[in-house]
């Protein structure tokens, strides 16, 4: 049976750590919950995601984050059952591009490093293919030559750099099949953010293409 994009019940999932989490769409009424996940992240966290340093989203932001279709606009957050605070959310947003989205992924700081991104990103993945998606762009934080190396390095294969639309350099990654996410391209990409080699992806670039498909 096909996934249905639109629909998605809540998954109880277990971090390597031995840690539980749900893993569920995001939803309208989630917008306070991304206002207080936002102020539980450090200035750093804050600025690698958002470019400057955010203290608090917009109501019109808020509403780009939380009223989505779930087939052009995805977004999954982890949610700590225990307390019932956000840990962190995965999206991705198709471009005009059919088979191409932007993906970004944000994880709490006392969460890092503790496989909350891996798993969200194994979920986004069923769902955007699920959707038609094939392959996910990632952001180039820095465009020097030094920094392109270190991406080849660490992320060889199946990744191929490009000039966009906007003028940002982004990296077209294909998206891994079911199962095959933690060896997978994708896999070497999320593990390069934490060199600087790479963002995944700067909400300022997210916003502007949430505000593409709604044709803003």
């Amino acid at each position: 049976m096909a996934l249905d994009v639109k629909q998605s019940d809540a998954r109880r999932v277990t971090l390597p750590g031995g840690a539980e989490l749900l893993i569920r769409q995001v939803r309208p009424d989630d917008k306070q919950l991304l206002t207080d996940g936002l102020r539980r992240l450090s200035p750093e966290s804050r600025y690698r995601r958002f470019f400057r340093p955010l203290s608090e989203l917009s109501e019109r932001d808020l509403a780009y984050l939380t009223e989505i279709d779930h087939h052009d606009h995805e977004a999954l957050a982890a949610i700590d059952p225990e307390g019932d605070h956000l840990v962190g959310v995965a999206r991705y947003v198709r471009s005009a591009e059919p088979q191409l989205a932007e993906v970004s992924v944000v994880v709490g700081d006392p969460w890092q490093r503790n496989g909350v991104a891996t798993v969200l990103l194994e979920h986004l993945v069923e769902r955007a293919r699920a959707a038609g998606v094939t392959h996910f762009a990632a952001l180039l934080m820095d465009e020097n030559t030094e920094a392109l190396k270190l991406f080849e390095h660490r992320v060889p294969g199946r990744a191929r750099a490009r000039r966009s639309s906007s003028g940002h350099l982004e990296l077209l990654i294909e998206l891994p099949g079911p199962g095959e996410l933690r060896d997978s391209t994708l896999a070497r990409v999320l593990r390069a953010t934490a060199h600087t080699a790479v963002v995944v992806n700067p909400y300022r670039v997210t916003r502007e293409a949430i505000r593409r498909l709604r044709g803003e």
